[in-house]
């Protein structure tokens, strides 16, 4: 039997939104005194119910290319989109994006209120690595210890947590509220640190849970690296054609607040231009897993077509 990208996005979904349940039940676990009862409803407000889950997608798939089963591969799944979750609530604070709504849902700080944000948005950092270090994310200590260095690594100073300081800085928060004229690669460096590298370092989890070889991990790094910058890219399109409705957030946000981006540098026909020859990098990057590849290859398409 076959099965659509949508079956399978739907699939690695569900199950990262039932991983994704317990790990926020209210019970605590072992070395826990309590879970605080509005901590842990802010934190399943941020988590639970809503998002495509991409990044488990990618997770579930690229450990798939090595026979590894969605249920071996879930929990690393979820480890990661604590952390891309965890980013959002904090992204929507009134200190940096300000943010009313969120999946067509009020923000974290709008339904609670900001400290609360700011705890759970805490809350799900940490439980990320929580999840990467027990053994249902893999038998193996060193796979798990190499999981928690990717996963760090793509999320801290040199990654998201860095691009989203390089954003601000681009705004003009640090230089008198004057936008920063940044060139066309330092806008790739600013998205690939932000957004891009917790999408790389998806499929490189995938990789590290299916013992890839070096060139097999590189393969998937180039791909998902070419699939971050096409997210990004269709992201920014989407903030200037999209509604409000369709995006589940405010859009024309990134012009009224002077972000840098490459359809503001080099327009919307060349950024198009770009977005195709980015799909076509990934799907070109998963030459050796042949006809195995085939879904990771769709689901760049799907980034770069998305109207959400």
């Amino acid at each position: 039997m076959t099965f659509s990208l949508k079956d399978r996005l739907d699939a690695s979904a569900a199950a990262t939104e039932a991983r994704l349940a317990l790990a926020l039940a209210d019970a605590a676990l072992p070395g826990e005194r309590l879970r605080p009862e509005r901590l842990m409803a802010a934190m399943r407000h941020g988590a639970l119910g809503g998002g495509k889950r991409l990044r488990p997608f990618l997770v579930i798939e690229s450990a798939a290319l090595f026979g590894i089963p969605a249920d071996q591969a879930v929990t690393a799944a979820t480890a990661i989109e604590c952390i891309h979750c965890y980013s959002l609530v904090h992204d929507d604070l009134p200190a940096m994006d300000d943010d009313d709504l969120r999946r067509g849902r009020p923000t974290v700080h709008r339904a609670f209120d900001e400290a609360t944000a700011i705890l759970a948005g805490d809350g799900l950092l940490t439980l990320a690595f929580d999840l990467l270090a027990g053994e249902d994310a893999h038998p193996d200590p060193a796979v798990r210890i190499a999981l928690v260095r990717a996963l760090a690594r793509a999320s801290g100073i040199g990654g998201m947590v860095g691009g989203q300081m390089l954003d601000l800085a681009a705004e003009g928060r640090f230089s008198g509220g004057t936008p920063l004229a940044l060139a066309e690669d330092a806008i790739r460096d600013l998205q690939a640190m932000k957004t891009g590298a917790l999408l790389a370092v998806s499929v490189e989890a995938g990789a590290l849970l299916g013992g890839a070889t070096a060139d097999e991990r590189a393969a998937l790094l180039a791909y998902g690296r070419a699939l971050g910058a096409a997210f990004q890219i269709a992201d920014d399109i989407l903030d200037v054609e999209g509604t409000a409705e369709e995006v589940g957030k405010k859009v024309g946000k990134d012009a009224a607040a002077g972000k840098a981006t490459l359809v503001s540098r080099l327009g919307l026909p060349a950024a198009r231009t770009l977005l195709d020859r980015l799909v076509a990098d990934a799907s070109a990057a998963l030459a050796p897993f042949g006809a195995r590849g085939a879904v990771l290859a769709e689901a760049a398409l799907f980034v770069a077509n998305r109207r959400n």
